[in-house]
């Protein structure tokens, strides 16, 4: 019995870790260590209460929750004092004009994003990137669906603010 909720774990989280992984670096702005970090604290987490998560109806939905208020946590502890630098890397040379333009869109939107509070950056993440509802995004946050709606026009304004026209440009040339 233990090992068959084992398996179904092994297989939950190997089927799991890529999304988990994408949206803990939409989360921290990019920082791919720290969204390891975030994975694999939240994937440790589920393993210990697995054999309840795998009775709830939607466990993806459930370890995306754990992930956000992972994030949370993360970010309200005095230890996460680190600070990204300012400087995007440079484009590699020789590469392909579009793969450039990807990536530098992709750069722009994720250095975007690390300027919002976390907060407003987890409800950016789950209301636009995880398609999740009002109402689904203020469960995963403990927060109330008003809280969710101001933080998501506030959000969206920020980030109106912060990319301006060079979102248009960058846009414009696919």
């Amino acid at each position: 019995m233990h090992e068959d909720r084992t398996k179904e774990y092994l297989d939950f989280a190997a089927s799991r870790a890529g999304h988990l992984f994408r949206s803990a670096c939409l989360l921290t702005g990019g920082d791919t260590h720290l969204a390891e970090d975030l994975v694999q604290e939240t994937l440790g987490k589920l393993y210990v209460t697995w054999r309840r998560v795998s009775r709830v109806g939607n466990p993806a939905g459930y370890a995306q929750t754990v992930l956000v208020r992972t994030f949370l946590t993360h970010r309200r502890r005095r230890s996460s004092g680190e600070s990204p630098t300012g400087e995007l890397p440079d484009v590699p040379a020789g590469a392909d004009s579009s793969d450039s333009d990807t990536a530098l869109l992709r750069l722009t939107l994720l250095d975007a994003l690390t300027r919002l509070p976390p907060k407003d950056r987890a409800v950016v993440v789950l209301r636009y990137w995880e398609d999740r509802s009002i109402e689904e995004t203020a469960a995963a946050m403990r927060a109330s669906s008003s809280a969710v709606r101001t933080r998501s026009v506030r959000a969206l304004a920020k980030l109106r603010e912060l990319l301006g026209d060079s979102l248009a440009e960058l846009v414009s040339t696919y």
